[in-house]
């Protein structure tokens, strides 16, 4: 029989051993949220967005549409190196984009060319190869109008850097596409970028290289240990 003062010890370490599983459960739970945070992408973000069906970013450049609306015209590159093809992720006008912020799946947005300052936008103007609905550059300093707003359909609670999603134009209820035509001079082997009434395998979009904003760590209260 054994002692009676040996059996405090051993209770004590079967109570440590059955809570180790769940100590454990809770540390790479808590790791799991803190990487997360870190793999989403947030408002103020400046990103490069890839068209995972044809492979080519989004792109603009100050060379005007010689048809249509006659605004700055979009395209799509297959370089990834390329300065212009650079986007700030902003709020709506009014709307909230706090910076730092993860965009949540549903949310409006604007996004900003780095380059040019003006934002993506679409019309009820015809796209010059395809004849689907025209995407544009327009605006000022940041500054367009109501036609600059796209909504992020994602899965989940959030727009996570990893997964492909779509934007669906706020005013004309149509998605961010390539299909694969190319245009000629003055911008040759650049696809055309529109926009399609349909959710389809072209208006799948990723954020590739970018300068990501992370959210503000919450303030370290000084009367904890």
């Amino acid at each position: 029989m054994q002692p009676l003062n040996d059996r405090p010890s051993l209770d004590s370490g079967l109570r440590v051993l059955l809570l180790a599983p769940w100590l454990l459960v809770l540390f790479l739970a808590s790791c799991d949220g803190r990487e997360s945070d870190q793999d989403l992408v947030t408002c103020g973000s400046l990103v490069k967005l890839l068209n995972t069906r044809h492979n080519v970013r989004l792109h603009s450049h100050d060379v005007k549409y010689g048809s249509g609306s006659g605004q700055q015209s979009v395209t799509g590159v297959e370089s990834a190196d390329d300065a212009n093809s650079y986007w700030r992720v902003r709020g709506q006008t009014g709307g909230p984009c706090q910076r730092g912020a993860a965009v949540r799946c549903g949310q409006a947005i604007r996004i900003t060319h780095m380059t040019t300052g003006r934002n993506l936008h679409t019309h009820h103007f015809t796209s010059p190869l395809s004849n689907n609905q025209e995407v544009s550059a327009f605006g000022e300093g940041g500054e367009g109008d109501d036609l600059d707003v796209w909504a992020v359909q994602c899965d989940g609670p959030h727009w996570a850097r990893d997964d492909a999603v779509r934007f669906m134009h706020v005013g004309t209820q149509v998605y961010l596409s390539v299909t694969g035509e190319q245009y000629g001079h003055p911008i040759r082997g650049q696809r055309e970028v529109h926009a399609m009434p349909s959710a389809n395998q072209h208006n799948w979009w990723r954020a590739m290289e970018g300068v990501y904003i992370q959210p503000s760590a919450p303030p370290l209260r000084h009367d904890e240990l």
